[in-house]
């Protein structure tokens, strides 16, 4: 049995979460309880040394540490449905907009709220150092983040997925990153996201974004 380590209130294991749910896999979950620094305790650096999660321990024993092995793995391993694409035009589109949402949405948005957060005073980046917050780089986020939703309201102009005419991972980090950015009180506005808002309504009517 696969076995996810987790925390329920993240945005980035929630990513694992919904690709896992939407390949319909069984696993067993361990919640890592962030709040509490639990990710940079010795337990478990012995299980995830870059102290982040999602984490995913394979039937095998193989560690893979983040979202990016995680979706590749599980791809090869269970390729239906497809979520990485199947042709390469379509592979390469979705990875293209994949890393976009990644970069321009919700690496936007924890800077936002890493550099701002008291709770996140001295953990400015997630990982197993601890960094200083610079206030500047919060500003930066946030405007980041108004760029990003833009962004993606003009993407999904005329389209129903974020890539290749298909559901796929792309999606799955664009809604992630959506309701995250409520997180820094950013959200999409009636009016000026309007194509955001109708896809982000119909992928709601999918059961693993209830995750």
């Amino acid at each position: 049995m696969l076995t996810l380590y987790d925390c329920a209130t993240a945005p980035s294991p929630r990513r694992a979460r919904i690709f896992l749910a939407e390949k319909g896999i069984a696993h067993d979950t361990v919640q890592v309880d962030l709040r509490s620094g639990e990710q940079l305790g010795e337990a478990y650096r012995r299980i995830n040394p870059q102290c982040t999660v999602p984490a995913l321990r394979t039937e095998d024993g193989l560690l893979l540490a983040d979202n990016a092995a995680i979706a590749a793995w599980l791809e090869a391993r269970y390729p239906e449905p497809p979520l990485l694409g199947s042709t390469p035009e379509e592979k390469a589109e979705i990875a293209s907009w994949n890393w976009r949402m990644e970069f321009e949405g919700l690496l936007a948005i924890a800077e936002a709220l890493r550099n701002s957060s008291p709770a996140m005073a001295g953990r400015a980046l997630p990982g197993a150092r601890d960094y200083a917050q610079i206030p500047e780089l919060a500003e930066r986020g946030r405007a980041r983040t108004e760029h990003f939703l833009d962004l993606l309201d003009e993407r999904l102009a005329g389209r129903d997925f974020v890539a290749a005419g298909r559901f796929s991972v792309a999606d799955i980090t664009a809604v992630v990153a959506v309701d995250f950015a409520r997180i820094i009180k950013c959200k999409p506005q009636e009016g000026r996201h309007a194509h955001l808002l109708r896809w982000r309504a119909k992928m709601a009517e999918r059961p693993s974004m209830a995750l």
